[in-house]
């Protein structure tokens, strides 16, 4: 069974308030609509039973903002690591330097960020995290400052190629 014109014309206002509700804001309350759309209408609501289609689509909608969240959250917390504030300001500019901070952080090899985000933004001791990958905890430490180091030269703009390494 698919969504129907009909259907969505119903619902629409309904999902419209209650995101609008949620995210108190017009535009993000109209993107948040969009996506819940999107996912609904590549699915299909037959295999939720007794649910009625709204609340269905109240439901996708809700996990949409709760999953968004999560995500601004864990954004924002790399953000204030990165750039030492706890509270980012949301002006262009610092949203820019951010964003730039962010893409660095993604040309770091795997090994290094993972490093960093889980000592820096989870929080795990050095301990914890080299049990989690199973490695020793002096390679945790030399890791982490390396990554750290070379995080901050790409983002001074003096940073060199990482040496190749000779494999056994």
């Amino acid at each position: 069974m698919q969504l129907t014109d009909d259907e969505i014309r119903q619902v629409m206002p309904h999902l419209q308030r209650f995101a609008l509700w949620l995210t108190r804001n017009p535009h993000s309350a109209e993107d948040l609509v969009q996506s819940c759309l999107m996912k609904a209408l590549t699915r299909s609501p037959d295999n939720h039973g007794e649910r009625s289609l709204r609340a269905w689509l109240f439901a996708i909608l809700y996990r949409q903002f709760i999953d968004a969240e999560r995500r601004k959250r864990r954004y924002m917390k790399i953000l204030a690591f990165f750039t030492g504030e706890e509270a980012i300001s949301a002006s262009t500019e610092s949203l820019a330097m951010a964003d730039d901070t962010l893409a660095v952080f993604a040309t770091l090899p795997t090994d290094y960020r993972v490093i960093l985000l889980l000592v820096s933004i989870e929080g795990l001791s050095y301990k914890e995290v080299a049990q989690t990958l199973d490695i020793p905890t002096g390679t945790v430490m030399s890791r982490l400052s390396r990554a750290r180091k070379l995080l901050h030269e790409k983002l001074d703009g003096t940073a060199t190629p990482l040496p190749l390494r000779r494999l056994k």
